[in-house]
C-alpha cells in the first residue's frame, strides 16, 4: 500500500531521489523473487508485475515503465560466474513490487535502468554478504545497490495485531539490535542473527525478507557509514527500519 500510501517510508524514498547522486543504474535484490541460484533480470523493457492480491484496483493499474540494462546483467553474472558461482539472466521477468513500489518515489520519471537481483533463500546470510562483495565494484561505478525486504517481517503478527498502535515487545527489542550491530560494523552476528538476535526467529518466520539486508551489506564499503534513514512501525509487527550505507569517502 506504500504504492499510493507512501507514508513516513515513501517520504524518505523520494527525499533518497533528490539528494542522491544520480545513478547510472539501480541493482535492486528485491525479498520477491526467490531462486535456487543467484539470477538477474534481463529484459530490455522488463513489465511492471502485480505480485499480489486482494488490494485496491488503483494498485493494479500501476504501472513502472523503467528501462532494463541487459548489459549490467551480463556484468553481474559476469562477476559471479568468475568466482564459480553460475548464475542465470532472466530474459522475461519484469520488476515486482519489492523494485517499483520504492522506485516510483525515488525516481517517479522512470528513467534510470533497473536490474533485478534474486535472493536464494537455500544459502546462508553469509553466503548472500558473500554475493555482495562480488557486486561491491558496481556501486563504485556508479550502480545504486538496494536490499528491499523488512526489518522484521511476520505477517501473522501485523494481522493479528494491526488495529492496535503498540509495539510488539519483540520488534523493537530486533530492530534495536540490528541498528547496533550495523553501527558496530559485526557483520559476525548479522549473518548469525537467527542465534544472535533476540525473536529472531519471530522476526523473521522465513528468511528471504531479511536477505536484502545481506547483499547490500557485502556490497557496502568496509569502511561505510552507516545511517540510519526510517525508523517507523506497521500494525505494531513490521519495522519499518531502514539504513543507508555510504561509501567511506562521504564519512564525516
Amino acid at each position: 500500500m506504500q504504492a499510493i500510501e507512501p507514508g513516513i517510508a515513501g517520504k524518505v524514498w523520494e527525499s533518497l531521489g533528490r539528494t542522491l547522486p544520480r545513478p547510472r543504474a539501480v541493482l535492486m535484490v528485491s525479498a520477491h523473487w526467490e531462486t535456487e541460484i543467484p539470477s538477474v533480470t534481463g529484459a530490455a523493457l522488463p513489465e511492471t508485475i502485480h505480485d499480489f492480491g486482494g488490494f485496491p484496483a488503483e494498485l493494479f493499474r500501476i504501472q513502472y515503465p523503467a528501462p532494463g540494462a541487459p548489459a549490467l546483467a551480463r556484468h553481474v553474472a559476469d562477476l559471479l560466474d568468475a568466482q564459480g558461482l553460475a548464475t542465470e539472466i532472466d530474459p522475461r521477468r519484469g520488476l515486482d513490487h519489492g523494485a517499483w513500489v520504492p522506485l516510483r518515489w525515488m525516481y517517479p520519471r522512470a528513467d534510470i535502468p533497473v536490474v533485478q537481483f534474486s535472493v536464494q533463500p537455500g544459502r546462508s546470510p553469509a553466503e548472500h554478504v558473500a554475493l555482495g562483495r562480488l557486486l561491491a565494484p558496481l556501486a563504485r561505478d556508479g550502480v545504486l545497490i538496494i536490499g528491499s525486504g523488512h526489518t522484521t517481517h511476520n505477517l501473522h503478527d501485523w494481522m493479528t495485531n494491526r488495529r492496535h498502535p503498540e509495539a510488539l515487545a519483540y520488534v523493537g527489542e530486533f530492530s534495536a539490535w540490528l541498528q547496533g550491530r550495523l553501527e558496530a560494523h559485526d557483520t559476525t552476528s548479522l549473518v548469525a542473527y537467527r542465534s544472535d538476535a533476540p525473536g529472531a526467529t519471530r522476526a523473521h518466520p522465513t528468511e528471504e525478507h531479511f536477505l536484502p539486508l545481506h547483499v547490500a551489506w557485502g556490497a557496502a564499503d568496509p569502511d561505510t557509514r552507516v545511517e540510519r534513514i526510517v525508523h517507523g512501525l506497521e500494525g505494531g509487527a513490521l519495522s519499518l527500519d531502514s539504513y543507508a550505507f555510504h561509501p567511506a569517502a562521504t564519512a564525516a
